[in-house]
């Protein structure tokens, strides 16, 4: 699946707790790489996959619940234009049904939340902010 993306690499969505898992949803991971190309700048991956382990999951009261767990989610380092710009694009994307904004903070940290988890244990659609 890796090797039919045109933009990403499997150590961009690694697992941060240093098992360095990848078990992203190979639709997902396709719908992102088609949002990189009509975004038409790099896109840096801040947080893929995320196993039970990490810091993230491992704080929740079941851990590895959460929408990076079902490897249909990401986190895209995007700030003020491009932020905007992204935002359009990933809002006129159907599967997307999480969405979510952190524009606060230092510029270089700020990001937007992808996901296609669709309904289930996470309410979905939904939008929202940090």
């Amino acid at each position: 699946m890796w090797h039919d993306l045109e933009f990403f690499r499997e150590h961009e969505f690694a697992c941060k707790c240093g098992c360095d898992r990848a078990d992203m949803d190979a639709s997902f991971l396709k719908l992102v790489d088609q949002i990189r190309a009509e975004f038409g700048k790099p896109m840096t991956i801040s947080s893929g996959y995320r196993c039970a382990n990490h810091r993230v999951e491992a704080r929740k009261e079941k851990p590895g619940t959460g929408a990076h767990s079902t490897g249909k989610a990401c986190d895209v380092l995007a700030a003020g234009g491009d932020a905007f710009k992204l935002l359009e694009i990933v809002a006129a994307q159907p599967e997307i049904t999480g969405l979510g904004v952190n524009q606060r903070g230092p510029w270089g940290e700020r990001f937007l939340h992808l996901d296609t988890v669709g309904a289930g244990a996470l309410p979905r659609p939904t939008l929202w902010s940090y």
